[in-house]
């Protein structure tokens, strides 16, 4: 039978049943609305010959509409008592299967090739805000074989996101993401479709997976540490935070700006990912010299 998880008084009476009380460590919020995991589901990708994973999925809200869809779901759940309340509201539903286990541990390669053989590949998920950054640069710095994570998140994180590289609102996550997907805002979602409510709105943004990254970068590693200490002091120039964070001489940082045809008061926010590429190498070979 069909359990109506957008109902508060159904959810409540199955928490209630299973002793479940929210943990605000694991930031737990359940989503309510009856239109937001359909609409998640729907433009996530999960179809026929296709298979999802989900992290975090709570009371099943978001399990119930990617299983119609797709051809299995793999939902990680972290917190064990949820396990129970799993079991009864995924009761219907012969192609889903839970993984008690952290995202961040799990071997995801591993996974997808013991459930997935055969299928592509989705990942969907409403994440807690306060791991939200960590599980998303974790699934793309994987280079999992997925199509595309489709994710709900705090609002103001969809935007800095999904904002264009070397704007105003762009930030190291989001010159992150870009090297690994193209990200897109799919629609936002108020607090009050969540149980209990938080104190932010959210939003649902899709990353489509690039088969080739959009720049050539000598060493990924040293490409990213630049971009993180480039934003790590947003309110100073390149050239200050680069010295600053990387305990780096001026001098070679100064070189290394030159070379890459930066200005030295230039902002961390007004640079292109071919620039922090070329700033990355242009360090390298500053630093070789020596």
């Amino acid at each position: 039978m069909e359990v109506n998880l957008s109902n508060i008084g159904t959810v409540k009476s199955i928490l209630a049943k299973h002793g479940f009380t929210f943990s605000k460590a694991l930031g737990q919020n359940f989503l309510i609305n009856p239109r937001v995991c359909p609409e998640m589901a729907a433009q996530s990708g999960a179809g026929h010959g296709v298979g999802v994973i989900e992290v975090g999925p709570g009371i099943g809200v978001l399990t119930c509409e990617l299983a119609r869809l797709a051809d299995k779901v793999v939902a990680i759940e972290l917190d064990k008592r949820l396990l129970p309340v799993l079991d009864e509201t995924l009761a219907e539903f012969d192609n889903v299967k839970i993984v008690n286990a952290d995202v961040m541990e799990i071997d995801l390669h591993a996974l997808i090739a013991d459930e997935f053989a055969g299928m592509e590949v989705v990942v969907c998920a409403n994440l807690p805000y306060y791991i939200t950054s960590p599980v998303i640069m974790r699934l793309l710095e994987e280079k999992l074989p997925i199509n595309s994570i489709t994710v709900m998140v705090q609002k103001e994180a969809a935007q800095r996101i999904c904002a264009p590289v070397g704007t105003r609102q762009s930030g190291a996550v989001t010159c992150a993401v870009n090297y690994y997907a193209e990200a897109q805002m799919l629609f936002k979602v108020s607090a009050g479709s969540f149980m209990p409510p938080p104190k932010v709105d959210s939003a649902v943004i899709k990353l489509n997976i690039r088969k080739e990254p959009p720049v050539n970068a000598a060493d990924e590693e040293k490409m990213f540490a630049v971009i993180k200490a480039a934003f790590a002091q947003r309110r100073k120039t390149v050239l200050n935070s680069l010295s600053n964070s990387l305990h780096i001489d001026k001098a070679a940082v100064h070189s290394a700006l030159a070379a890459s045809g930066i200005e030295d008061n230039a902002r961390a926010e007004q640079l292109s990912l071919e620039q922090f590429a070329q700033i990355a190498d242009n360090l390298h070979k500053t630093q070789s010299k020596k």
